[in-house]
This record gives C-alpha cells, sequence and structure tokens, in this order.
C-alpha cells in the first residue's frame, strides 16, 4: 500500500496515500475499536460538521483572516461533503474519548485534503491548506463538535416528525372507518363501559400529535449554539466579530434560525438541552410502546383471546405451530421504545458526568440520541405501513362482548335504576346469560327502546 507520512504531537506516522483523513484520524482509528460503527454511518453529523467548517471558513475570510482562495477552496470542499461525498472517509468509531477531538480532527483532515485538490495540490500539502490552521481556524473541537452535533439533531427529528406525522394519519384513518364499530372499553382489563373502536383508535392518533408538539418544543432548545466560545466559553483565539459572522454563515448556509448563545461559558458545558430532548423521546417511546401493547391485546388469540381486530399478517409466526401468525410488527416497536428507554439513561449519566468547563461524553450522548431519533422514526413508518394501515375489525365479536357485558348494566342505570341493574348483573354473572336478554325478559325496557340505548352513539357518546 502506497503512503504519505504525517506528523503530529507524538511523531511520525504514514497513512494511506490515497486517503483524504491523515494522522490524527489514524490514531483514533487505532485507539478506538469500540463499536465497529464509524462517523459515516452518521450522514446528519457529516454534514453538519462540513456546515460548521463552511460556516467559520466564511466568517474568518470576511474577518480578512484566511486568504480569499483557501476559503473558497474549504467552502467547496465542505458543500460537496454536504451533498454526500466522502463520507466514507469519515472512518473514527463514533464512541470515542476526547470530547469529540477525534471526529473534529477527521472532519479537519478530509476537508483540507479535499480543499488541496481542488487548488491543484497533493493530499497532505499542509503548508497550502492546514486542518488547524486554516479549516480549523477560529475553532476549538468544544464549539465546532456541539454546534455540530446540536445542527444534525435538528434535522433528524424533522424526519422523525414526518414519520410521527405518517403513524398519526394512519390511526386518525382507522379512527374514521372504525367511527361506529361498538366495543367494550376495559379498564384494569376489566369490563368497563361501551366505547367505539374509533374511539380507541383516534386516542393513538391524539397522543402521536401531543407528542411531536412536545417534540417541537424541545429541539427549540437546540438552536442556541456555542460556535466561537472555542476552549471554554472565552473565545480565546476567535477574532472580534468571528461568533456573530460563523453563527450568521451557519444560518444561511443550513437555513436553520440558529442564534449565538447568550452566555458561551455557560453553553460550552451545559448539556441541558440534550437532556430534555432525550426525555421527550423517551416519552413517545412509552406511549407509543403503549399503543402496541393494546394491539397486541386486542389482536389477541384468534380463538383464545380477545380477538376483537386483525392485524395484517406479515409472516408465519412459528417453526413447529403451523397456521400460527405473531404481531411481530408491534413487538419490534416495543422493542425500539425499550432501547430509546435504556438511551435516555445513558445521556442523562453522560450529560451529569460533565465536569467543570466542558462535557467531555458528547460522543456517547450524539450516539444515543441519533440511535433514539433514527430508530423511533423507522418504528413509527413500520408500524403504519406493516401493520396499521391493514387493521380489520372483528364487528361481531365486539357487538357480542356489549350485549354479554355486565358492563353494560352501568349504562343501562338510568333507565332501569341501581337495584335493578345489580340483581340484572349478580342474575348474569351467575348464569353466564346477556345483560341486554335478562332486562328484555324481565320487561324491565322494551327491546325497541333497547335497541336504540344500545346504538353507538348512545353507549359511547360517539360524535
Amino acid at each position: 500500500m502506497t503512503t504519505r507520512r504525517e506528523h503530529d504531537l507524538l511523531g511520525d506516522k504514514d497513512v494511506p496515500a490515497d486517503a483524504y483523513w491523515g494522522v490524527h484520524t489514524a490514531r483514533a482509528r487505532e485507539n478506538f475499536p469500540i463499536t465497529g460503527t464509524t462517523l459515516a454511518a452518521y450522514p446528519h453529523l457529516i454534514e453538519a460538521l462540513a456546515a460548521v467548517k463552511e460556516a467559520a471558513a466564511r466568517a474568518n475570510a470576511e474577518l480578512g483572516l484566511l486568504d480569499p482562495g483557501i476559503a473558497d477552496a474549504i467552502a467547496a470542499a465542505c458543500r460537496e461533503i454536504r451533498e454526500g461525498a466522502l463520507h466514507g472517509e469519515f472512518v473514527v468509531d463514533v464512541i470515542q474519548g476526547g470530547a469529540g477531538t477525534s471526529t473534529n480532527m477527521n472532519a479537519n483532515e478530509v476537508i483540507a485534503n479535499r480543499a488541496l485538490e481542488l487548488l491543484g495540490h497533493a493530499k497532505g500539502d499542509y503548508h497550502v491548506v492546514h486542518p488547524n490552521e486554516h479549516v480549523n481556524l477560529g475553532q476549538s473541537t468544544n464549539d465546532a463538535y456541539p454546534t455540530a452535533v446540536n445542527v444534525a439533531t435538528i434535522i433528524a427529528v424533522r424526519q422523525l416528525s414526518e414519520a410521527m406525522i405518517v403513524l398519526e394519519k394512519a390511526f386518525a384513518a382507522k379512527a374514521v372507518e372504525f367511527h361506529d364499530v361498538l366495543k367494550m372499553g376495559r379498564t384494569q382489563l376489566q369490563d368497563a363501559v361501551p366505547m367505539t373502536l374509533g374511539q380507541e383508535f383516534g386516542t393513538y392518533a391524539v397522543m402521536l400529535g401531543e407528542d411531536r408538539q412536545r417534540l417541537g418544543e424541545a429541539v427549540a432548545l437546540l438552536h442556541e449554539i456555542n460556535l466561537g466560545a472555542t476552549a471554554i466559553g472565552t473565545g480565546l483565539n476567535a477574532a472580534p466579530g468571528y461568533a456573530e459572522a460563523a453563527c450568521r454563515h451557519l444560518r444561511e448556509s443550513t437555513g436553520l434560525p440558529v442564534v449565538t448563545a447568550a452566555d458561551l461559558v455557560e453553553a460550552t458545558q451545559d448539556c441541558g438541552a440534550f437532556v430534555h430532548l432525550s426525555g421527550v423521546l423517551k416519552r413517545i417511546a412509552v406511549k407509543l410502546s403503549k399503543s402496541c401493547n393494546d394491539l397486541r391485546l386486542l389482536s389477541s388469540g384468534p380463538r383464545a383471546g380477545l380477538n376483537e381486530i386483525n392485524l395484517p399478517p406479515v409472516q408465519a409466526g412459528s417453526s413447529i405451530m403451523p397456521g400460527k401468525i405473531n404481531p411481530v410488527i408491534p413487538e419490534v416497536v416495543n422493542q425500539v421504545a425499550f432501547e430509546v428507554i435504556g438511551n435516555d439513561v445513558t445521556v442523562t449519566m453522560a450529560a451529569e458526568a460533565g465536569q467543570l468547563q466542558l462535557n467531555a461524553f458528547e460522543p456517547i450522548i450524539l450516539h444515543s440520541l441519533s440511535e433514539s431519533i433514527t430508530h423511533l422514526g423507522a418504528a413509527c413508518r413500520t408500524l403504519a405501513e406493516k401493520c396499521v394501515s391493514g387493521i380489520t375489525a372483528n364487528v361481531d365479536v365486539m357487538r357480542g362482548y356489549v350485549e354479554n357485558s355486565i358492563g353494560l348494566v352501568t349504562a343501562l342505570n338510568p333507565s332501569i335504576g341501581y337495584a335493578a341493574a345489580t340483581e340484572i348483573a349478580k342474575e348474569a354473572l351467575a348464569t353466564g346469560r346477556g345483560v341486554a336478554e335478562l332486562v328484555v325478559e324481565k320487561g324491565l325496557i322494551p327491546a325497541e327502546e333497547l335497541a336504540r340505548l344500545l346504538r353507538p352513539e348512545t353507549l359511547a357518546r360517539a360524535n
């Protein structure tokens, strides 16, 4: 393999001649063989890093600190990366020590070497474009990396929100379809009072809509960035006006309404916005998992369970039991929810572990948030497309449960009185006969009046 020799604090090291990354990245590859998942698996972060570096180059050129030709080459390299080029050159493990320094240097080296090519120079010819002196000018890992994490997370959350809308609409469509399908509501797994299947599915849609609002509120906090803070928030080595200019260029290139934090020292060490966002992701996961629990319970059977709804069959359910179909789509969503809940613990501990002027654990925060956001989005779309949209209702089964349920006496209580209702309930329990049947037999309510009382719009107050 043809190599080129590069130099850093620890000495000389050979790197592949055709690699866009350099010596700092090479050492990080050796030091962090943790997950086997490199930064290349996180395109949002790579593109956000490129956006930050482009904004910094533009700001430095504007302030007369960077040669316009070099700044243009850096910006051009960044735009290529933002459009999907060279992502495979981001080879550092996503979980790393050093507060993200290896990620920042991986970006600096790739951008510098691509800029060198654009200027007609060989990779590694750093006296022309240097990863630290030029690409990282006016920056520290401690402001460039967190800003990129913020931008990447904002973009990822947008995609999660879109996926949640898909699922919300799927549940809402079923609410309309099942508008007049009568069933028993249950509390503590016991018969309660009648409702419609449409009301049940409409609730799932409402919960998703509420959670999308909370998600929007949480991600709004990430629009405050610390670019220009450099090492600890004092702005050391950043020129006057750099923070404002870099933020403006980042705002223009990304279209995101980012603003510079009012107190950069506080912003550099505070991970509260990540903790808040992670908590909202956990909220979404918990409620989504609860909805999937309901779908599995309602479809249980088909002969020895509730059997109120049918989930679309997507694969054979057993290697030994012929004909068995399992609720595999809700099950996989449940598992994503468990993962998100665990990731929230990780984010919490990582944020708490920050010391003094910097939190060194943002790489695991990024990794955990990215997993939660990406997997929740995929789960929402999978649940909508492979499960909810194909659900059908067993109308007669549910109607039979209502007519035979002891809970029906609650709905008839205003018409026959509490004492009579209690006796009907006792006899129904003792004999196994239906409440409606006993009420008519005893002449408590005429059959025609009972039919009116048992209409879905009457029983369930359905509109």
